[in-house]
């Protein structure tokens, strides 16, 4: 052997796996949505016409309007899947000031349509809709921003407060009890996501409370669905028009459903089928079988999503994802859950399903700024302390397992372990 084979090679440590700075966007989630657009295109086809014919004097003018406010989604969806993310935090003061001049104005045109003033142009562009989108979007910033100061009631809580405050007050004052109620429940989950302390995260559940019985007993719109609806639980009979019409289409679908465009109920008095009402469609005319794989489809797209915001590369991913697609999930949960009389009556769109521009347009560009966070997941070595802290405070519950704490080392090294595959 020659000497040669003795001269050892200078040892080089491992390389680091390079990590791709964008990623493709996740697929199950674009699926969903898919499936979701496709079915509402096909059951808002089949509710519209005679609801179309009648007040608008053209079976198709409904679906028609869909098609357009789709093609105005998919672009706002296709522009933000490349618009990134981080920089909401520039554009969103801009945005939130916008929504409430918005919201403002629309009180001040003083269109009314079904008791309300909600909407511009004839009933269609509705604030509120774009209200609850730019909430959440101003409300990750917000918290991301102020993660270091949510324990300081002065300066997490109660600016909190201010925030719903405002954005909640224009919607209700529509009124739109159910979008105001809904921009409050998710800040309450964004600053309990966010790292929020359980005693505020409980003063605050304590005062929407208070604020909600205040708000129903003062409103006689909300006092009238309250009573209504404990009136339906002790008695289905009792329920409201609304319910026991729906009720009927559901029990006429059965198992297996009538048929699509075999609803008779549509026709037969079924208050609004395109929009509030078209979970009974679907129910009567695909059955139990069409509703649970309508459910399945909500549930993927929550999945994915919750998904998402676990890989997010920081804590403002995390928390947009977490609470674009609570808000999604909750939208069609409260619309469902109206419609077999387990919740007052809401006016929540049934997303991606109902008739409405503003609605479908917000949602799709929910899912643009989910698939942009997708495509960063996992981007850079995840070394943002704070953001773990934050995030880790979640499972710990605030505080409460003084006793136990949850280790984080195993959350650190799964943060810097190279990823594989897609």
């Amino acid at each position: 052997m020659g000497a040669e084979a003795y001269v050892t090679k200078p040892y080089s440590p491992p390389q680091p796996q390079v990590r791709p700075s964008v990623r493709r966007v996740d697929l199950p989630l674009l699926v969903a949505v898919f499936a979701l657009v496709i079915f509402g295109l096909v059951m808002l086809f089949s509710a519209s016409w005679d609801f179309s014919l009648t007040i608008y004097d053209e079976p198709m003018y409904m679906f028609n309007r869909q098609l357009l406010w789709l093609g105005l989604g998919l672009v706002a969806a296709t522009a933000l899947t490349f618009f990134d993310y981080h920089y909401w935090r520039r554009l969103i003061v801009p945005a939130m000031l916008a929504t409430i001049v918005l919201l403002v104005g629309v009180l001040l045109m003083n269109e009314i349509r079904l008791g309300a003033k909600r909407a511009f142009f004839e009933g269609s562009v509705q604030p509120s809709e774009l209200a609850k989108l730019v909430s959440i979007i101003y409300l990750a910033v917000w918290l991301y921003a102020k993660r270091e100061l949510l324990h300081d009631i002065q300066l997490g809580l109660i600016p909190l407060g201010m925030i719903l405050g405002v954005v909640g007050g224009l919607i209700y004052q529509q009124p739109d009890l159910s979008a105001a109620a809904t921009v409050l429940i998710l800040g309450g989950l964004l600053f309990f996501l966010a790292g929020g302390d359980l005693k505020q995260i409980g003063v605050l559940l304590f005062v929407a409370i208070i604020a909600a019985a205040i708000v129903v007993q003062i409103s006689p719109t909300g006092r009238e669905r309250v009573d209504t609806f404990f009136a339906g639980i002790k008695d289905p009979t009792q329920a409201s028009y609304h319910v026991r019409r729906s009720f009927e289409a559901i029990v006429n679908g059965g198992v297996f459903g009538l048929g699509i465009g075999q609803s008779k109920s549509k026709l037969t008095g079924l208050p609004v089928p395109p929009t509030d009402s078209i979970f009974a469609v679907i129910a009567e005319e695909l059955g139990l079988f069409g509703t649970l794989g309508l459910i399945g489809l909500y549930v993927m797209l929550v999945w994915r999503g919750l998904m998402i915001a676990r890989r997010a590369p920081d804590m403002l991913g995390t928390l947009l994802a977490s609470g674009l697609v609570i808000w999604l999930g909750m939208e069609a949960l409260i619309n469902m859950a109206v419609m077999v009389g387990l919740l007052p009556f809401a006016g929540n769109a049934l997303p991606f399903i109902s008739a409405g521009g503003s609605n479908l347009v917000a949602s799709l560009a929910a899912v643009g700024i989910l698939a942009n966070i997708s495509r960063q997941r996992g981007e850079g070595t995840m070394t943002d302390d704070e953001w773990r802290k934050s995030y880790s405070a979640s499972v710990d519950l605030r505080g409460w397992d003084r006793r136990r704490r949850v280790s984080r080392a195993r959350r650190v090294q799964r943060a810097n372990e190279p990823t594989s595959g897609h």
